[in-house]
This record gives structure tokens, C-alpha cells and sequence, in this order.
């Protein structure tokens, strides 16, 4: 069954496995404010658990907005969890900010709370990274609607050198429409992080390289992002968006985002790969549903496998209704 609340719209998560069970953090707001463009400023980060991807027992919310002047005052957004090498789970998440009702503009920031059990998180409410104008576009630039520096994902150096995150964000420079790149950052111990230049240029066609993932599928290693037909530029300008996949030769970068596929078109958005307890990937994702119906809700498992004569992942399995497999 997929995940659901009722009353709740339901959209971007992160998956983090203690071995025995996963944990799903998810974004979530009230049905009830009537509007589902009006989310993004309500969203707050609710907590299920489950053996299987398949059947979830949902704990409720675990991180709420901060208080007026932090970072974070307006809502909580995408993140990912890691376990550090001091027994302690970090959820780096993203802090957003309208500093107007008025206005659509809005300042994001990566944040990070901190947890022993995965069930109690403590927010420490003040930025771990914030866009650094030397590279990235901010608001003052006044080219686009927000300061773009959101959904982190953290990993470890594969050679053992500190952590790397990953950041949808937007450089400094190139066409206003065609700005999305994947921004970096590093540190040493998961506390102490320095902006370096992004990993990817601009130009590749996307306004924005929405919740990356680094993942490793039959022994290759991929990056997934997703980009809806709107934010399309370039070259891409008027076609379909979703889940788009990008082979990589390092993880560490540099990335070219212009060789992107489609996955999965936008009826499907901010997908996951996850390995079930038979080690085989799946992909998650929330239905963002067709038309004026926004479906708010996050499908069951999809499996998918490495097709070696593409070079790329495929899916192998039918998909909810409306959605559609890009080959």
C-alpha cells in the first residue's frame, strides 16, 4: 500500500535504515488550507517506520518550523539522515524563510538536528551552509523567485577524507532560466562544513537539480534529481520532466548534468532509490498526481535494475496510474 495521511498532503521524504527497519521522513501539510500550492510554506517533517517499504506505521511529527528570525521560521523542508561515527544520527534538512506574505520569495538554508535513537530529534537552529554569492545566485540578484539552496544529501568521502553534501541550488551566472547546478559543500567531521564552487555548470537545461541522490545500482554509481516540464530550459524547454538519472564516473564530481535521462515523467517526483532487505534497488516517490488532482501520497517500491546495453537504470514494474517509464 503506498504511504498516506488523511487529511494531509503528503510529498518529498528520505529513507534511513538502522538495519532492522526503515525509517521514512516526509514532508507534510493540512488538506485543510485548501490550496496545495500553499504546502511549501506549511510543510513540517513527520516520521513512519516499517520492515518491508510496503507497510508503514506512522509516528507523526518529529521537526516543526523554528521561531520568528531563525533560519527556519516559515517551514521545514527536504533532508537526509546519516549515522556518524559518534553513534549519533544527523538529519540535514532545509530551512525556509518568507520574509514577506506577499511574496513568493522566500531564503533557504541547510540546517541540521541530531538524534541517538532516530526518534528524538534535537534541532540546533542555526545554518550549517548558506549560498555563497561568490558561485551561487541569491536573492539580491533578483533573477529568480528564491534563494535556491535546499534538499542536502550527505555522504561519506569514498576515500576516507570527510563528507561531501550535495545541494540543489542555482549559480551565479548563465541564462536566469538555465541556472540549476548541484552545489557542495565539505567537512571533516559532519559539524564543520566550507561552500566550494558547485560540481555541475549551468546550462544543462534545468532551473534546478531538485533532491539529489548519490546511489550505487549493480556495482555503478548514479546521480538522481528531478526537474518538473516547468522548470525545463534550453533545449529541454516544453518537454516532460520527473525523475532524471545521470551515471557518474566519480561521486565526488564533476557532474554533467546535460547527459541526463528521464526516469520516470513528473507524475512520479522526488524519487529515491532503496534497497530492499534482499538487496535488490527499488525506487520510491511520492504520485504528484495529473491535472488539478495532486495526489500527495508516496508510492509503493518500483523495482529497477541496471540495463548494461543503455548503460542506465530501467524500471520493471507497472507503475500508478498516469506515470510513465522513459527509455
Amino acid at each position: 500500500m503506498t504511504f498516506a495521511r488523511d487529511d494531509h498532503w503528503v510529498w518529498d521524504f528520505w529513507i534511513a535504515d538502522d538495519g532492522q527497519r526503515y525509517h521514512l521522513f516526509y514532508l507534510h501539510a493540512p488538506t485543510s488550507l485548501g490550496d496545495e500550492r500553499l504546502r511549501h510554506r506549511n510543510a513540517r517533517i513527520g516520521h513512519a517506520v516499517s520492515s518491508d517499504l510496503r507497510s508503514w506505521q506512522d509516528l507523526g511529527p518529529v521537526l516543526t518550523p523554528g521561531a520568528p528570525g531563525e533560519f527556519d521560521q516559515t517551514a521545514v523542508w527536504t533532508g537526509c539522515v546519516v549515522p556518524g561515527p559518534d553513534g549519533v544520527w544527523r538529519m540535514f534538512y532545509t530551512g525556509s524563510r518568507f520574509p514577506s506574505d506577499a511574496s513568493a520569495a522566500n531564503i533557504e538554508t541547510v540546517g541540521v538536528a541530531t538524534s541517538r535513537d532516530l526518534h528524538h530529534w534535537q534541532a540546533a537552529r542555526v545554518p550549517v551552509v548558506t549560498a555563497d554569492p561568490r558561485w551561487y545566485e541569491t536573492l539580491p540578484d533578483g533573477t529568480w523567485r528564491e534563494e535556491a539552496w535546499r534538499d542536502p544529501w550527505v555522504f561519506a568521502d569514498p576515500h576516507g577524507e570527510g563528507w561531501h553534501m550535495l545541494i540543489t541550488a542555482r549559480a551565479k551566472t548563465g541564462d536566469g532560466d538555465d541556472r540549476g547546478v548541484i552545489g557542495h559543500a565539505v567537512s571533516p567531521d559532519l559539524d564543520h562544513w566550507e561552500v566550494r564552487p558547485p560540481l555541475s555548470a549551468p546550462g544543462a537545461g534545468f532551473a534546478h537539480l531538485e533532491v539529489p541522490q548519490l546511489v550505487a545500482v549493480e556495482g555503478n554509481d548514479l546521480l538522481l534529481f528531478s526537474c518538473d516540464g516547468p522548470a525545463l530550459a534550453g533545449g529541454r524547454a516544453g518537454g516532460r520532466g520527473g525523475v532524471w538519472q545521470l551515471p557518474v564516473a566519480a561521486q565526488t564530481g564533476p557532474f554533467d548534468p546535460a547527459a541526463a535521462t528521464l526516469l520516470v515523467d513528473d507524475a512520479l517526483y522526488a524519487g529515491r532509490i532503496v534497497h530492499d532487505r534482499s538487496g535488490s534497488p527499488v525506487l520510491l516517490a511520492f504520485e504528484n498526481g495529473r491535472g488539478d488532482a495532486f495526489a500527495g501520497r508516496i508510492s509503493d517500491p518500483i523495482p529497477v535494475r541496471w540495463d548494461a546495453d543503455r548503460g542506465a537504470l530501467q524500471l520493471v514494474a507497472a507503475l500508478p496510474a498516469g506515470a510513465e517509464v522513459h527509455a
